[in-house]
């Protein structure tokens, strides 16, 4: 794909009704009120509870970041910098899941919205893939 094409495609592109776009904010907003939750009641974790608000929230940023990226393999790089940090917000839930932090609804929920963050980033990180290897 051409600089061109790249930059007229990502003017045209309407990320307020993306999935990627609505659900990665949506599970950011999530993560701020569970590290709020968590805050108020118990600090002995602060250090954890920090790096699942940090990754959390991060994988939102990405995507955001992602919509006006300069090119198409800047825009794969976002999203794959967007899906290590669904991956390691996944790995704090589990910790907080597996040492009593975090109960069973309230992990379930949260894991299965960062699985589907995780399989929509992996969906779009190939399908970008698979586009520039056909243009070129």
């Amino acid at each position: 794909m051409k600089s061109e094409e790249f930059a007229a495609a990502m003017i045209s592109y309407r990320r307020e009704g993306g999935p990627l776009h609505t659900k990665s904010y949506a599970f950011a907003v999530r993560i701020v009120k569970m590290f709020l939750h968590f805050t108020e009641n118990d600090w002995k974790l602060q250090t954890i509870y920090k790096q699942v608000l940090r990754s959390g929230t991060s994988v939102s940023a990405n995507v955001h970041e992602s919509e006006f990226a300069q090119s198409p393999s800047d825009f794969a790089s976002k999203l794959h910098i967007a899906l290590k940090e669904a991956n390691e917000t996944m790995n704090w839930l589990n910790l907080l899941h597996d040492t009593g932090y975090l109960d069973e609804k309230g992990f379930e929920s949260m894991a299965q919205d960062c699985s589907e963050l995780i399989a929509l980033l992996v969906s779009s990180i190939k399908t970008i893939k698979s586009n520039n290897q056909t243009k070129n």
